[in-house]
């Protein structure tokens, strides 16, 4: 595993950037890097004032250059107003769960009004965060086979297996980059498959608790049993994101 190093970054002065999700588990690192390389950064949450969400006002540089702003990912207006006057996007945010009703809207349509939002502001890119699950679930694939942009999962599979966060995240990413090129957005996307690293938050997520429970690595090693030969080290994936 290479060594964690942020001095090849590129400095974020005079450049303002908002990351949706900003409490997250990956988020928070992401805005601890940008932070700490000049961007002035406009983080999006569902309730800025929750305790929960505190670890991001102690960042260093965040009295002068982080903004926390209540947003609700499914109101357009709402995150238009955010990403307006923005360089770049990093979105995030995004449920994790396999409950339909709480991952599907969020997850796609979400997705959907963030580009749409990005490219009504002319922004100059947008980073978004995806899943190994959009590309892996299709009993069809080789386990051996190393897939790209040209593999998907099979939305039905998902449906069958009932692995609607899957489901979501592949529907969410192919109306990213439909959305995307229609309105010529510079969209990179980005498919971690299991990111480990230290908390930033006080309190454990939702993701993480996820990532706890023993019956989510059962489902991980039925679904995708080579998963553990890509483990990405989290502040290596933030310099992929604020470098790509």
């Amino acid at each position: 595993m290479p060594a964690y190093d942020n001095t090849s970054l590129v400095s974020g002065a005079d450049q303002t950037v908002c990351v949706t999700g900003a409490g997250g588990f990956i988020a928070s690192w992401l805005v601890k890097l940008l932070l700490e390389k000049g961007y002035t950064v406009r983080g999006t949450l569902r309730n800025p004032e929750d305790p929960k969400n505190g670890h991001l006002k102690e960042l260093e540089g965040a009295k002068e250059r982080l903004t926390l702003h209540k947003v609700d990912l499914l109101d357009l207006k709402s995150i238009q107003s955010v990403i307006h006057g923005c360089h770049g996007v990093f979105h995030t945010a995004s449920p994790v769960t396999d409950n339909p009703e709480e991952m599907l809207e969020p997850a796609i349509n979400g997705t959907k009004n963030v580009i749409i939002a990005s490219a009504e502001a002319k922004v100059r890119r947008v980073v978004f965060t995806s899943s190994i699950g959009t590309v892996y679930m299709n009993p069809n694939t080789s386990r051996d086979v190393v897939v790209d942009e040209s593999y998907w999962s099979d939305l039905e599979h998902c449906k069958n297996t009932k692995n609607w966060y899957c489901y979501g995240k592949t529907v969410a990413e192919q109306s990213a980059w439909d959305i995307a090129k229609e309105n010529q957005v510079d969209l990179v996307v980005v498919n971690p498959v299991l990111v480990l690293g230290p908390l930033l938050q006080s309190t454990v997520n939702a993701n993480t608790y996820v990532l706890m429970l023993p019956c989510t690595v059962v489902k991980l090693l039925k679904f995708w049993p080579s998963i553990f030969l890509s483990i990405h080290f989290l502040p290596s994936v933030q310099m992929k994101r604020i470098q790509g």
